[in-house]
């Protein structure tokens, strides 16, 4: 199982497009077949941060979630140029 934590930084003025776009591209990533949870979450204390939690059955069912046309258009393309900063971990579940 590989699991994933992006964590976002909106840049001001920009926090309700981007759960605007999450909104939908979020249940598009949970029909993957590969995808078993696709969770977002935004803080209570600072509504520009964003906690996404991703888990997928195995490193090819990253690989296709993160080559996915949809990806590169609505992350990369719309969601990352209103963003201050971008981290991304990667986990392998062990228990």
């Amino acid at each position: 199982m590989v699991v994933v934590v992006a964590e976002y930084t909106v840049a001001e003025g920009n926090e309700a497009k981007v759960v605007e776009l999450l909104q939908k591209w979020a249940p598009m990533a949970r029909e993957e077949e590969g995808c078993r949870a696709f969770i977002v979450n935004r803080s209570t204390e600072d509504p520009r941060r964003i906690l996404l939690y991703e888990q997928y059955v195995d490193q090819a069912a990253f690989d296709f979630h993160a080559a996915r046309p949809e990806f590169k258009e609505i992350v990369l393309g719309q969601i990352v140029p209103l963003l201050d900063g971008r981290q991304r971990h990667i986990y392998e579940v062990v228990g």
